[in-house]
């Protein structure tokens, strides 16, 4: 299924979603073209202490790259997989979507840490913003 327009509509259409999925894809909506954040601080301004736990909810995204889970990079600014996969063209792909969105890289290979969001935007409900509309969902 392809959604356009509004991402809570699109949410909603998909009903194996559970509520915790909806509200990590939620929250993913406040990462802003050309930043990212970690696992780690997605997980703390969700009130969880496990990045695994949001890692597994990236990765059944059924609306990547719409949903931008692309934006979420391991500690470091590692990519460490992206939709479920570990695969070189996995990462390859995800750091495209990033580079396209203005995501800077060191020679290392890791994000700049220019580009990563603070944990207070991520926490902080805007008035707004698209988060506002998907928040509803829980």
């Amino acid at each position: 299924m392809k959604c356009t327009g509004d991402k809570a509509q699109c949410l909603d259409s998909f009903a194996h979603l559970t509520s915790w999925q909806k509200r990590v894809y939620s929250i993913l909506q406040r990462i802003p073209r050309g930043h990212v954040a970690t696992y780690g601080e997605l997980a703390r301004a969700l009130g969880v202490r496990s990045p695994r736990a949001v890692g597994q909810a990236l990765k059944a995204n059924p609306l990547a790259p719409m949903i931008p889970c692309h934006r979420v990079v391991g500690h470091g600014g590692s990519l460490v997989g992206y939709q479920g996969s570990i695969s070189r063209q996995a990462l390859e792909r995800k750091r495209k979507l990033l580079e396209k969105e203005g995501v800077r890289f060191t020679p290392e290979g890791k994000v700049d840490p220019t580009c990563f969001v603070s944990f207070d935007k991520l926490s902080t409900k805007k008035p707004g913003s698209s988060f506002r509309a998907l928040r509803t969902m829980r």
